[in-house]
């Protein structure tokens, strides 16, 4: 199975990345968690981007905050689809990070999710993998159904709180 790289442009991002790891984690997907930086580190990120394929990795997810250029510069150095997860910060509340990831050029593609949306970065990934690994895309089917049955037995709940199907709002 290919690993995904998870990779933050500071340490600060970490508490946003670890869902990410955390949900390939459950799904038994491998990955490796670096941190560099688009600005301070770019040669290293540049390398790693462009060794990523040879070195077993199928997909890179990339969070950084403020100007956000971590996905496309590992976009840059990579033919591997890149995932951008925007990282909220204290000045703008992410939309500058989001703006700048999702705003690449033609021809430099980066797939974007939510602003700390590193659940569905990892999830995203795994679909990636899952094109070409049928274990990997049961997993997801079971996933989705026991997501499923979670929003059915919250509306039996709520139908039984409010008396029925048809329940009041003056109930509530």
């Amino acid at each position: 199975m290919k690993k995904v790289a998870v990779i933050m442009g500071s340490t600060s991002d970490l508490g946003v990345v670890r869902k990410a790891v955390e949900t390939l984690d459950a799904f038994g997907v491998p990955c490796e968690v670096h941190v560099y930086s688009a600005h301070r580190t770019p040669g290293e990120a540049r390398s790693f981007a462009a060794n990523a394929r040879q070195n077993g990795f199928g997909v890179i997810i990339a969070a950084a905050g403020m100007a956000a250029h971590l996905a496309g510069a590992m976009a840059a150095g990579t033919t591997l689809p890149v995932i951008g997860i925007p990282i909220k910060s204290n000045t703008l509340d992410g939309v500058d990070a989001l703006l700048s990831t999702v705003q690449m050029p033609s021809g430099i593609p980066v797939a974007a999710v939510a602003v700390d949306g590193a659940v569905n970065a990892a999830l995203l990934s795994i679909q990636i993998l899952a094109v070409e690994d049928g274990a990997l895309a049961e997993k997801l089917e079971e996933k989705r159904r026991r997501d499923g049955e979670k929003v059915l037995a919250a509306d039996r709940e709520i139908a039984a709180q409010l008396g029925g199907a048809y329940g009041t709002i003056s109930k509530i």
